[in-house]
């Protein structure tokens, strides 16, 4: 038996949600038609922030590469979820299983620096609106962008040299639908104690500096909110920040959820639903959130549809 375990590990068997077998068919339309808006919505919003005169500011800036990341994690993780649901469990080797992990690191990671330089933006236009255009010019934005994908990409490549340092063992089944950090590391043969120092110190760089920086200015932003006089500028300066604010309660409500909370006090359901949660449900919000919410996407939105409408229209006179 102890031979056994100490067997080196070249692929795992996700089992997915063996529990919901009478209902898989069901559970894989819906995920299925949630995968195809969410891909739908945040393309739409990189189209519209691409082709928009009125959208290229930098608030929409950031928002098209949120939506990107979005896609990324969304497709690193449903379509091997459906695959998983309607098998009932599926094989996936080792060096998939790091890869999806690194994909699904690298979009999260990226996604908290670009909620953070979207506080800061809305910080500034609120708080220092006469300084805002000479602070968030181009290049400080891209500079943001590129620094939250960087730094993002390298802590997710970090973690996968870390991965694949230890020696990993059986058994080789991972009660969980795709291969996140915490399922991989049950299966590590040696002490992981290591693991947890590297882990702790990516948590307080990416999780909690950037959620208390993204609270330090909606506490700034409240307040200068407050102290406005007239209650039709107090409502239009919130209404630029509200869809934002929605996203961040959302986005690290359900990290909250998945992260912080032991894991030893989460039962393999619950880990599942805010797995579900941040990978599905979260990334499509953002378009709806924005989609609804947002007068200027709205305007953007109605203005490419009736040009291709009236586009449409001439094509079909003329023939």
């Amino acid at each position: 038996m102890l031979r056994e375990n100490q067997t080196t590990v070249t692929e795992f068997l996700l089992l997915g949600f063996p529990a919901i077998h009478n209902f898989k068919i069901l559970l894989f339309l819906v995920f299925l038609l949630i995968y195809i808006f969410t891909l739908a919505g945040n393309f739409l919003i990189i189209v519209l922030v691409s082709t928009s005169h009125t959208l290229r500011t930098p608030m929409y800036l950031f928002l098209s590469h949120l939506s990107l990341s979005d896609i990324l994690l969304t497709t690193d993780v449903v379509p091997n979820m459906l695959y998983v649901i309607m098998a009932e469990g599926a094989v996936i080797s080792l060096a998939g299983c790091i890869t999806q992990y690194f994909l699904f690191g690298a979009s999260t990671g990226a996604e908290c620096f670009l909620l953070t330089v979207m506080s800061y933006d809305r910080y500034l236009a609120i708080c220092h609106p006469l300084r805002y255009s000479a602070i968030m010019d181009f290049k400080l934005c891209c500079q943001m962008v590129f620094w939250s994908w960087f730094l993002a990409f390298m802590a997710a490549v970090s973690m996968v040299i870390l991965i694949c340092s230890f020696q990993i063992c059986n058994p080789n089944v991972i009660n969980h639908f795709f291969c996140d950090f915490a399922p991989l590391l049950e299966h590590f043969c040696s002490d992981s104690f290591i693991v947890d120092i590297v882990l702790f110190f990516f948590g307080i760089s990416f999780f909690i500096f950037p959620f208390i920086f993204i609270v330090v200015t909606y506490i700034c932003i409240s307040l200068t909110i407050l102290s406005i006089s007239s209650v039709t500028g107090r409502q239009k300066a919130f209404s630029t920040c509200s869809s934002h604010l929605a996203i961040v309660c959302s986005y690290y409500g359900t990290l909250i959820a998945k992260y912080v909370v032991p894991s030893k006090v989460q039962s393999f359901n619950v880990i599942k639903i805010t797995s579900l949660l941040l990978t599905v449900v979260t990334p499509l919000f953002n378009p709806i959130i924005y989609t609804v919410r947002n007068k200027e996407i709205r305007a953007a939105l109605l203005k490419c549809i009736s040009i291709r409408v009236q586009t449409y229209c001439e094509y079909r006179g003329m023939r």
